[in-house]
Order: C-alpha cells, then sequence, then structure tokens
C-alpha cells in the first residue's frame, strides 16, 4: 500500500511539473512579447540626441550598465519575487491590488456591498499572517474614516488603469515601427521614410481588424515565434561579443554607470528615458498571473528571457563599441549590429515578434477595462468571449477602432522612434510607480509587516522609479505628454462615470420603499396577483425599489411570484458557482416575494446563459427547500434583510428539492406529476431548450414549504416576465456648474451613447417590461421640461418623478422613456471598415496641428 502511494505521489508531482513547464512555455507569447522585443529600439531611443557615441566607449559602456541593473532590479527583483506574491486569489494586476486594498481596509469603491459577501471564499483574507502591527491597524482605521482618502485610493488605480490603456496605444506603434525600420538598412534614406511609415501601418490596421477573430486560433504560434526571437537575438549577441569585443562583460559594473553619469550630466540623465525602454513590457508579468502561475512565469523569466535580453543588449554595445563613427544618426538601432546576410530573415521574425508583443498589450487593454467597468468606473462596452474554453480572451469593438485609430495617428504623428519612446516610456513608468505605491500599502494592511519594510520597499523602487519618471516627463514637448494626454481624457471619462453611477444609486436608496408599505398591502398587495413569475431587475441589495410602487399603483394585476433580481459585482476575481446566487424572503412566505443577490467577480464573464433562468428557479426552489430563518411567518425586523439571505449553490439536476431535465418533446399529460415545462420561444427570437422540473416526493420537505414549492413551479409554468428599469439622475437647480456639467452634460452623454445594461439572461422581448425613471439629484421636484409631456403617468415619491409613457401592444407592454436613449454618437462597433478609414484620415491633421502647437 505504500509503494501504490508513493507511485501516485510521484505521478502527481510529475504531472505538476509538467503543467508548470506547459504554463513556463504558453507564457513566453503572451507574457514576455513586449519586453522581448524592446532591443530593437533601446539604443537608437537612448542615442537619438541627448548624449554621443564617443571612441572611449565611456557612454555605450554606461548604457550597457543601467540597462543590466535595471533589467535586473526592477523586473527581475522587484517583479519576480515580491509583487507576484500580492496575488488575488491567482490574479494580478493594478485592480487585483486595489481590490485587496478594499477587503482588507473596507474602501470599496463599489456601493452595493454587504457584509455576506466577506463570506466569499475568495473574499476571505489571509488570517495564518502575523497580527496586525499598531501602525497597520491605525492606517486602516484613517482609511476606514476618511472619505478623501478612500477616492485618493480610487484615484491612484484609475491612474495606473489609463495609462495601461495609454501604453495600448502607444506599444504597438514602437513596435511594429521599430521592426519595420530594418528596411532602412536596404535602401536610401530619402526613399526609406516614404516606406517605412505605410508598412507599420498597413501591419497596425491588420493586427486590428483582425481582433474580433480572438488569438485561440492562432494563439499556439505566439510561443514559438517569440522563442525563436529570443534564441535569434541570443545567437547574434554571443556572435557580436566574440567577435568584436569579448571584454564588454566589464561594463555589468555599477562603477560606468557612476562615470557615465559624470561624463555627459544633464544629457545623460536625460537619456535615461531611452534606457527605461528595456523594461517596457515588465508589467505584464504581474497582469497576466491569472493566466498562469506565479511559478512559471518565474522560471520562463529566469531561465530564457532574462539570459537572452542581456546577451542581446550585451551584443549590441559590444559592436558599437567598435563601430564609433555613424554616418546616419537612424543607423545606431539594432539592424546594424545583425549580420548582413542575416538582415532579412531576421527583419521577418522580428516583425512577427512585434506583432505577438502588440496583441498580449491589446488583450490586456481589453482585460483593465473590463474590470474597470465591473467595478463601476468605466461606461458599458459590449465584451464579446472570443473563445468558449480559454478564460480571458475578449474583444471589444469600441475600443478596438478607438485603440487602431490613436495607434496609426501615433505612427503617423510622429514617425520617429525617439519621441514614440519618450512618450512610451513615461506610461510604462507610470504603471510601475502606481504599482509601488498600492505595494507599500499592501505590505502593512494585507501581508501585516512591519512599516518599516514598506518605507524601504517604497524608497528603494521608488527611487530608481522616480529617476526615470523625472527623465521622461522632462520631455513633455517631444512626446511625452501623448500619454498624459490620453490618460486625462480616460481619467476624467472613468471618474465622471463613476460620480455619476454612485448619485444615481445613491438617490435609489433614499427613494426606497419601506418594507412596512409593504405589509400593509397585504398578501395580495392589494392588487390581483396573476399566474406567472415577474422578474424585476434592480440595483439594491436591500429594501424595495421605488418602481415597485409604482407598477402596485398603475397596473390592476401582478405576478403571483415577485423576484427582484440583482446582478452585481464584488470586489474579488472571481466567484464561485456554488456562491453566486444569494437568495431571501421579502415579507412573510406568503407574500410570494423573493430577492435574489448574483454575485461576479470583476474578472468573471458575463454570458447571456440561457441556463440562468433554470438556476435562478432552482435557486429560489432550494432555498424553500431548506427552510432558512426567514422564511416562517412575520420577522421581527424586518429591515435586517440582508441578515435573512441565503447562498444556495448554483443548481444541478441531481438538487434534492427540485429535479431537472431536457429533453426535446413535449408530453402533455405531464402536469400531473408537477412538472413544468420551459416552452420555446419563436425561432425568429432565439431558440431555447425545453427544460423541465418536477419535485420528488420526499418526507424531508415540510407541507408549507411543498406547497410553495409548487406554486413556483406553477408559475415558472405560466411563463416569465422581465421587468428591466432605466434611470437617469440630474442635479439640481442650485448646483454649481461643475456639478451640473458632470451630471447633466458629461454624465448622460456616456450614458447615451454607452451599451445598454448587461444581464445574465436572454431577455425574450415578448415578455419585457421597461421604465424610465428620472431622479433629481440632492433636490425637490424640478418641473422644468416635464409640462409639455402628454399622456405620461407622473408619480412624486421622495422628490423622485417616475415618468412612464405607456405603448401597449400585443403581448407585451414596452415602456419608453422621455429620454429616450438615441445616443449622439454612431456605434463605433458598428462602422463598417471604410468608414473607420475614413474617420483616420480626418483625425490625422488634427493630430499633427496639435502636435504643432505643444512642440511650438
Amino acid at each position: 500500500m505504500d509503494l501504490e502511494t508513493r507511485i501516485y505521489q510521484n505521478h502527481v508531482k510529475k504531472e505538476s511539473w509538467r503543467t508548470v513547464l506547459t504554463l513556463a512555455y504558453q507564457s513566453l507569447g503572451v507574457v514576455y512579447g513586449d519586453l522581448s522585443t524592446s532591443p530593437l529600439y533601446v539604443y537608437k531611443s537612448t542615442f537619438a540626441e541627448d548624449i554621443e557615441h564617443s571612441e572611449s566607449n565611456e557612454e555605450i559602456y554606461g548604457v550597457l550598465s543601467f540597462v543590466f541593473w535595471t533589467l535586473t532590479l526592477v523586473p527581475l527583483l522587484k517583479y519576480v519575487f515580491i509583487v507576484l506574491k500580492a496575488d488575488d486569489n491567482g490574479e494580478g494586476g493594478t485592480f487585483a491590488l486595489y481590490s485587496l486594498l478594499c477587503r482588507h481596509a473596507r474602501v470599496s469603491s463599489l456601493p452595493s456591498c454587504q457584509l455576506a459577501d466577506e463570506e466569499l471564499s475568495t473574499y476571505k483574507k489571509n488570517m495564518t499572517g502575523p497580527a496586525p502591527s499598531n501602525f497597520g491597524s491605525s492606517l486602516k482605521s484613517t482609511l476606514e474614516s476618511h472619505r478623501v482618502l478612500q477616492k485618493c485610493l480610487l484615484v491612484l488605480a484609475l491612474v495606473g488603469a489609463c495609462m495601461v490603456i495609454g501604453d495600448g496605444v502607444l506599444t504597438p506603434a514602437i513596435s511594429v515601427f521599430s521592426a519595420v525600420s530594418g528596411i532602412e538598412l536596404a535602401m536610401s534614406k530619402e526613399h526609406h521614410k516614404y516606406v517605412e511609415v505605410p508598412v507599420a501601418c498597413i501591419i497596425l490596421i491588420g493586427l486590428f481588424a483582425l481582433q474580433h477573430y480572438g488569438t485561440h486560433r492562432v494563439g499556439f504560434l505566439f510561443a514559438p515565434v517569440v522563442i525563436v526571437w529570443l534564441l535569434c537575438i541570443s545567437a547574434i549577441g554571443l556572435y557580436n561579443i566574440f567577435h568584436w569585443n569579448p571584454h564588454v562583460y566589464q561594463a555589468l559594473s555599477p562603477y560606468y554607470m557612476y562615470k557615465f553619469l559624470k561624463k555627459t550630466q544633464r544629457g545623460g540623465w536625460m537619456s535615461l528615458g531611452g534606457i527605461l525602454l528595456c523594461i517596457t513590457g515588465s508589467e505584464a508579468m504581474f497582469a497576466d498571473l491569472g493566466h498562469f502561475s506565479q511559478l512559471s512565469i518565474k522560471i520562463a523569466f529566469t531561465s530564457v528571457v532574462y539570459p537572452s535580453l542581456i546577451l542581446a543588449y550585451m551584443g549590441q554595445a559590444a559592436y558599437l563599441s567598435r563601430h564609433h563613427v555613424i554616418e546616419n544618426d537612424y543607423r545606431i538601432g539594432f539592424y546594424v549590429s545583425v549580420p548582413e546576410k542575416l538582415r532579412w530573415p531576421v527583419l521577418a521574425i522580428a516583425i512577427l515578434a512585434a506583432v505577438v508583443g502588440s496583441q498580449a498589450i491589446i488583450t490586456g487593454t481589453f482585460s483593465i477595462i473590463k474590470q474597470c467597468s465591473a467595478l463601476g468606473c468605466f461606461p458599458r462596452v459590449k465584451i464579446v468571449h472570443t473563445s468558449s474554453k480559454i478564460h480571458g480572451q475578449i474583444y471589444i469593438p469600441e475600443i478596438n477602432w478607438i485603440l487602431m485609430l490613436l495607434c496609426l495617428a501615433v505612427t503617423i504623428g510622429f514617425r520617429d522612434t525617439k519621441r514614440m519612446g519618450n512618450a512610451s516610456g513615461l506610461a510604462v513608468i507610470t504603471v510601475m510607480l502606481v504599482t509601488t505605491c498600492l505595494m507599500s500599502l499592501v505590505i502593512v494592511l494585507c501581508w501585516n509587516q512591519s512599516v518599516f519594510l514598506a518605507i524601504g520597499f517604497v524608497f528603494f523602487f521608488g527611487t530608481i522609479e522616480a529617476l526615470y519618471f523625472s527623465a521622461s516627463l522632462i520631455k513633455f514637448l517631444e512626446g511625452a505628454w501623448v500619454p498624459i494626454a490620453l490618460a486625462f481624457i480616460f481619467m476624467v471619462v472613468m471618474y465622471v462615470w463613476h460620480y455619476g453611477t454612485l448619485k444615481k444609486y445613491e438617490s435609489e436608496v433614499q427613494n426606497k420603499v419601506s418594507v412596512d408599505w409593504l405589509l400593509s398591502l397585504g398578501h395580495s398587495l392589494g392588487i390581483v396577483r396573476v399566474r406567472g413569475i415577474g422578474l424585476i431587475h434592480t440595483e439594491l441589495v436591500s429594501g424595495i425599489p421605488a418602481v415597485f410602487s409604482h407598477f402596485v399603483t398603475n397596473l390592476p394585476a401582478f405576478h403571483q411570484v415577485l423576484v427582484f433580481l440583482c446582478i452585481k459585482s464584488v470586489p474579488v476575481p472571481h466567484v464561485k458557482h456554488e456562491e453566486r446566487f444569494l437568495v431571501g424572503h421579502i415579507g412573510p412566505r406568503e407574500y410570494r416575494i423573493y430577492r435574489c443577490i448574483v454575485r461576479y467577480g470583476y474578472r468573471d464573464a458575463h454570458k447571456d446563459d440561457v441556463e440562468f433562468e433554470k438556476d435562478l428557479v432552482c435557486s429560489i426552489a432550494e432555498f424553500i427547500r431548506t427552510g432558512k430563518p426567514g422564511s416562517n411567518g412575520l420577522d421581527e425586523d424586518l429591515t435586517k434583510e440582508d441578515e435573512k439571505m441565503t447562498v444556495v449553490g448554483t443548481p444541478s439536476t441531481h438538487a434534492k428539492g427540485i429535479q431537472v431535465c431536457e429533453d426535446n418533446t413535449y408530453n402533455a399529460d405531464s402536469a400531473s406529476t408537477s412538472e413544468l415545462r420551459e416552452i420555446p420561444s419563436p425561432p425568429a427570437i432565439q431558440p431555447r431548450k425545453r427544460v423541465r422540473f418536477f419535485i420528488p416526493e420526499s418526507p424531508q420537505i415540510n407541507t408549507g414549504a411543498l406547497e410553495e414549492l409548487r406554486e413556483l413551479m406553477e408559475a415558472r409554468e405560466a411563463g416569465v416576465a422581465y421587468i428591466l428599469g432605466h434611470s437617469y439622475v440630474k442635479a439640481k437647480q442650485g448646483s454649481s456648474l461643475l456639478k451640473k456639467f458632470v451630471i447633466n452634460i458629461g454624465y448622460d452623454f456616456l450614458r447615451r451613447n454607452c451599451r445598454a445594461p448587461t444581464y445574465a439572461l436572454s431577455v425574450p422581448h415578448v415578455s419585457t417590461l421597461e421604465v424610465g425613471m428620472v431622479y433629481h439629484w440632492e433636490d425637490a421636484l424640478t418641473r422644468g421640461g416635464l409640462d409639455s409631456l402628454k399622456n405620461v403617468s407622473r408619480i412624486i415619491v421622495n422628490d423622485v418623478v417616475f415618468i412612464t409613457p405607456f405603448t401597449v401592444a400585443s403581448r407585451r407592454i414596452l415602456t419608453k422613456t422621455s429620454f429616450p436613449d438615441t445616443g449622439l454618437l454612431p456605434e463605433i462597433a458598428d462602422l463598417r471598415f471604410e468608414q473607420v478609414l475614413s474617420l483616420i484620415v480626418s483625425f490625422i491633421p488634427f493630430f499633427r496641428f496639435l502636435d504643432i502647437c505643444i512642440t511650438g
């Protein structure tokens, strides 16, 4: 028996190492594509104008020393050995750090947080570490009690996210442009300048135009391309070292950094903006942690990427140390150190590697925008999952075309690696500074380590990054203004959307209906209860939305079973399926009113799942069967609804309270077995599966619960109606001009031009009721502009005006709002390719004009 156990353990260990090595191999194509292509433009950007390459070799040795120690300290020491440990349930990135801080210090920006969310397995804090220090406890109390500090923390995270988006614009431009620049060695400079930009633009257009197909079809080629590229630059580096200067390794001494700065002085300091580009893409090791593992990323970097990059930079330095006279400044680039017979094959490999690196940053940009949207910090966009098997492969049409427009504008507007490098370097180092600041808080608040360790971390790495940041920022007029401008625009969009969403939720909370009002209506709610289930979508996690009182007042009948459905995000990367549904009663059991909260993490996929409706019904049935507290009679305190919610796992076909089976037939005599069949929608709308529910004979279910289950099944058989709400918020008349501009213009513009709210189910149009509501924030009712409306049913409840001009159609009630979402801009995702090209042509002159105005 011991021998069998030992064999099994060895097999598991072998399989585990096989998995780790497989992930390490795959990470080379996804994580390190951007970092591995940096040798294409580091030396060229460094020696652009600020310093000259002299015969003493002090400049080239100093640059090599800076490159070596920067690669050693930042990607290797900081990210591989420290930052990767700060994962959020296996996920990484700026929002993973922010999510950790939100849970440990309770500073979440999500307004719908509940105490029940803290019981999630992915939410629970690490209790095995040391006890919090006095400083950590005081810092936590300070953050929790000061709203200003919480906003500063959110702004810091948003700055990092905005710079990642800016990097998604700049990295494809500089990577592809630098790869194509190898053509310069095959033709004169006069002819080369007319070929380089068009070829780079064609590659970029093709790259973005193919995004909607996803990367799963060609993703298996990414790792081989990067591996071939790393082997290529390593071999060329070794050749240049042994052929031109075997003693170039002496430049690895930090003494050459001192000599470099002493000789070049201000010019050497400004050239650090070019040296900085050697760590472009390092943040991807942490951002893409969720797709791989810590060990696989460490193995790939330390065993393949790091030594290959060091050999490549040493080889270029060895070649330049023996070639001091450079006829043209642009010939100091990467390709001049490549043997002449190998330049065309290397050029082809470099272009492929640049495309792979660009693809990684584009995918990362899609991912960060999805996270921002899930946390309520970015307008709703269309998210397309390009692969049903590989998690995280998404495509956002609107963002894709915007990135392409900006990327082409940068390429055509700058036409220079130096200025692109200045812009890209500032974006990269800003993200790293944000990570350093957030990591220092994680060390104290999450890891419960000494404050001196956090100060040492900030001082050591913050000093290095601040040095590079200052060198990049001083080149504001030479291209560094681009990431600042992009970050400012995206920052304004994010903060306006977050502010408007928060105020809208606060208005809904202030105007919700009390439970006492519901109880005063009686179990029939004062109206006729007809067969069926009514799903009322709301953002409230407690209380009764004000729209429900509007229904009761204006509609003569309502469904016998009502479900207030809230689909919300929680500050964790993923929510397990068995913890997703939170179900509870509203009022006594005979009211047949339930609340169901469906929780998703900021990395979970929100798909239109036809199984959602089935899971929802089964979750309610399982809640009824278990008979949790709060389901019998009147409760002593009906205001504490959060305490009565019960976590119900995602139902399976072998649930005890209700069983589900699927078939393609319909038996009219099956009603006697208390079965419920899902009637398929018309084929023109969406074909759906036939699902049959039935309650098995079980002595464990009491009579009251059994009757409630049968009524739920009967209501489900009659059909489900979906009530979707559209709420709007307006600033009060006495508000400041800034608040009016933010709410009435900025937020309203974003609301009208973003996607509609996404729900986790396919809503049939034949059973949809949409209601528009206008909230006048912090104000008594403002009547201006409303009196002109005709045939409008108006109800005023606590300074809220409900506007519902009903239009009744056969089998459908569709409520049109007085402020229809017609949109001021066309859907970018639906533009044809020629329309996108026309937008590019019209946008480039403006970009050139803006660049001329800034640079003078």
